[in-house]
């Protein structure tokens, strides 16, 4: 398992994933993508840098952000 830095990573360098992002993205590629590791934790990188830096994040971490989303916690930040 690589080493992960202050929680980022190349893209790269996380091998074979798979990436994918949501169905509401617009034509311009503003979005986030996520793809599970083979660890159990989810990653996370800009669309439009697919070669940059990637965020890694474990499965709870991720729950917890999903819960607040899905609760309009975040929708400040989308206005």
């Amino acid at each position: 398992m690589q080493h992960i830095e202050d929680n980022g990573i190349a893209a790269d360098e996380l091998g074979a994933v798979t990436w994918r992002k949501s169905r509401a993205s617009n034509p311009s590629g503003d979005c986030i993508e996520v793809a599970a590791l083979a660890s159990g934790a989810v990653a996370m990188r800009n669309s439009r840098d697919p070669h940059g830096p990637a965020l890694v994040y474990t499965r709870a971490e991720i729950a917890a952000f999903l819960r607040g989303a899905k609760d309009g916690e975040f929708d400040d930040l989308a206005g």
